[in-house]
């Protein structure tokens, strides 16, 4: 588990995130064996053949990537330099976003060798600003304005990771799955340690400390029937009973694209995504209704989610880039998805 080497001597492929749990204390490890032997009903089930084929297969260059890229494993609580009045909250926060969470597996980008580029915030900006896993974008939970976690309250996070929406955003993709397994069981104590060390982390970006501002023009010509643009248009018809022509849903419900960190982001691939094949919520404990987004990809061509999609990330205060078509074929090609109708 924090070695990254099987009971037989074999190397573990780095899918296994023992980079994170390396990080984690001999007395937790030791609490979650005791846990699986004696808390979880056994089964038999042999294990899956691998499918990886040669060279990949190969497991001996498992051994380099370890030494090059693995840390050593601790042997107690890690030496912080945190400081404030809430040390002890944030030392609790980085130790479960570093190791028990192993948050940095999915959110923080990879390298050459698919290593992550920062195990740890001491080791850059890099760390937990992004990655794209599955098709995903693991969004940015740094403190930057406009794609991180900057215009989010310690309260915002907490309510994500406990029931899987928020005013902001909802949980979709594989971290619908991380809410309704794992971060709504969490006490509110250490959700809110979670919620402290994320909002403790600067911007990758120093001068992304200017919060968007909500323009309602686009919102107004919408009404008045004044944007005949194809990217309105395609709102309009496929996006508006939803997420409103103002743009802002409905809370906790229909997230809002307005201001959004998912829409802000330079990379389109979560938004992208989510108009092809659609999403759903997690059903939690604290918000029990699934709410969930149809697909589209059966519906609209590769140019209409394009136009779409560049006039979501271009309206209401949103300031991000285009989406070409070409853009959007390559994610319909990635994740699966129906291929374009004819037109």
């Amino acid at each position: 588990m924090r070695h990254g080497v099987a009971k037989d001597g074999h190397s573990l492929y780095p899918a296994m995130p023992y980079t994170a749990y390396a990080k984690v204390t001999p007395d937790d490890v030791k609490a979650l064996y005791a846990y699986f032997m004696h808390g979880v009903q056994p089964v038999k089930q042999a294990n899956k053949d691998t499918d990886i084929s040669w060279p990949l297969s190969m497991r001996w260059p498992l051994g380099v990537w370890r030494w090059m890229f693995a840390p050593d494993a601790v042997s107690g609580p890690a030496a912080s330099d945190l400081t404030g009045a809430d040390r002890e909250a944030l030392l609790r926060g980085q130790y479960l976003v570093e190791g028990l969470g192993h948050c940095s597996t999915c959110h923080t980008p990879r390298g050459f060798a698919l290593q992550e580029k920062a195990l740890t915030a001491a080791d850059g900006s890099a760390f937990l600003s992004g990655g794209v896993v599955e098709g995903w974008l693991a969004k940015n939970l740094r403190g930057d304005m406009a794609d991180g976690l900057g215009s989010w309250s310690k309260e915002d996070i907490a309510a994500f990771l406990k029931s899987g929406r928020n005013g902001h955003s909802a949980a979709f993709g594989g971290m619908a799955q991380v809410v309704g397994d794992s971060t709504q069981h969490l006490s509110d104590a250490d959700v809110n340690a979670i919620a402290a060390y994320l909002k403790s982390l600067p911007p990758v970006n120093k001068d992304a400390t200017q919060a968007l501002a909500y323009d309602d023009s686009v919102a107004q010509a919408l009404r008045a029937g004044k944007d005949k643009g194809d990217g309105a248009m395609a709102f309009l018809n496929n996006c508006a009973a939803c997420h409103r022509s103002t743009g802002k849903g409905y809370s906790e419900t229909f997230p809002q694209l307005a201001l959004s960190s998912t829409v802000n982001s330079a990379d389109p691939a979560s938004l992208i995504h989510i108009v092809l094949k659609g999403a759903q919520m997690p059903g939690t404990a604290a918000a029990p209704t699934a709410y969930a987004m149809p697909g589209f990809d059966w519906r609209m061509t590769d140019k209409e989610v394009a136009d779409v999609v560049t006039f979501v990330r271009s309206s209401w205060g949103n300031k991000a880039a285009a989406v070409s078509a070409a853009d959007v074929a390559k994610v319909r090609k990635e994740v699966g998805a129906a291929p374009q109708p004819a037109r």
